[in-house]
């Protein structure tokens, strides 16, 4: 694979609130709810949707975003590819974490069901 460490630098000092209206909108325009999006922010992260709006708040880089997180034990299920990468190749640990959220988006605005995006077996 490629040197990605300008494109990993770069996504870590990304603001999550920067992108965070970038998933609403996607979600939102295929029929899906913000609170089914944060069902699965809180499913891979751990942060409950108040925590999710205080981080947003204070404009945490993804950086911080993830390094407080507590990531789900069944993140690693996460598979596919996402803006051209395969999430479970992706070597950086921060990038893929935020690939893992792109594509669980990603998933909720192709309406797929729930129980399958949050790895329910």
């Amino acid at each position: 694979m490629s040197d990605t460490s300008h494109h990993d630098d770069r996504i870590a000092r990304m603001s999550f609130a920067s992108v965070y209206p970038h998933y609403v909108t996607k979600v939102e325009k295929k029929g899906r709810t913000k609170a089914e999006l944060h069902q699965v922010i809180e499913w891979l992260t751990g942060y409950p949707e108040a925590r999710q709006q205080q981080l947003i708040t204070a404009k945490v880089t993804f950086e911080e975003f993830f390094g407080r997180a507590t990531l789900n034990p069944h993140a690693h299920l996460i598979t596919g590819a996402i803006c051209g990468y395969r999430v479970e190749e992706i070597e950086n640990p921060l990038t893929q974490q935020v690939r893992y959220l792109d594509k669980l988006v990603d998933e909720l605005a192709k309406g797929r069901k729930m129980e399958k995006i949050l790895r329910a077996g």
